[in-house]
């Protein structure tokens, strides 16, 4: 059995006092990308929000490789890099000063990081805008910049919120080759997306949320098994569990 890096236990959370999520439990084993579906509403941002701290669950737990947020921050924190669906960029910062500022909030080796993060640069065609301010960049140009970011740190999760939206066909492979070279280095991945047929060739597993549920945690295999009557592709298995959800 492997280490789990992500343990979500029966979460119920949400924004004010309206409860989104509904006893979701899953986890992301250690070298694992785990897709997160669901239709929009569905619960995934609720339930990333939760992950990375910036909601506290009403009920339930969270554990990072047995660290809870409640009990050390910075453990918790440090051991997550989030790429969200929207960059995030600072106004006054170049590209040069977010790599700096990732540096020193993650205490990391500055030379050792630079290194990283040249080769990372090179990658996405971002290594002669070191000056420039990204928040003058293009969407693409802006994600890649989060990438960077997120993949100099030595994080145990990553957390990728719709990374494919936006991203030229070659930034996207780029990204699947750096997901899949942390995960062969231990690293856990949970990756939230509406691309089900590049999800379905790269996740490991799958955890399907509905209605701020999860209707099924699995392999494509063992989703295939539980409803053999809705097809064979991710895209036809969730879309057969949405309508039947909206059934009930």
């Amino acid at each position: 059995m492997k280490n789990m890096s992500l343990k979500v236990t029966d979460l119920v959370g949400g924004y004010s006092n309206v409860p989104v999520l509904k006893d979701v439990s899953f986890d992301v084993q250690d070298g694992e990308l785990v897709g997160l579906i669901g239709l929009n509403g569905a619960g995934k941002s609720t339930t990333i929000n939760h992950i990375i701290g910036l909601l506290t669950p009403f009920s339930g737990k969270i554990e990072i490789n047995g660290e809870t947020l409640p009990e050390n921050v910075e453990k918790y924190k440090q051991q997550i890099a989030y790429i969200p669906e929207t960059p995030i960029v600072y106004k006054e910062l170049t590209l040069k000063e977010h790599i700096e500022m990732t540096i020193l909030a993650y205490n990391l080796d500055a030379d050792k990081s630079w290194k990283r993060a040249h080769e990372l640069l090179k990658m996405f065609r971002l290594d002669n805008k070191l000056d420039w301010f990204p928040d003058n960049f293009s969407k693409g140009m802006r994600q890649k910049v989060m990438i960077v970011c997120a993949f100099i740190t030595d994080a145990k999760l990553f957390i990728i919120d719709e990374p494919f939206l936006g991203l030229d066909p070659l930034a996207v492979d780029d990204l699947l080759q750096l997901i899949e070279d942390r995960k062969q280095s231990g690293a856990s991945v949970l990756m939230s997306t509406h691309v089900l047929d590049t999800a379905e060739r790269f996740c490991d597993r799958f955890v399907l949320l509905h209605d701020g549920q999860v209707r099924i945690e699995g392999t494509l295999t063992e989703l295939r098994q539980a409803f053999p009557a809705a097809g064979e592709s991710l895209n036809d298995i969730y879309l057969s569990l949405a309508k039947d959800g909206d059934k009930k």
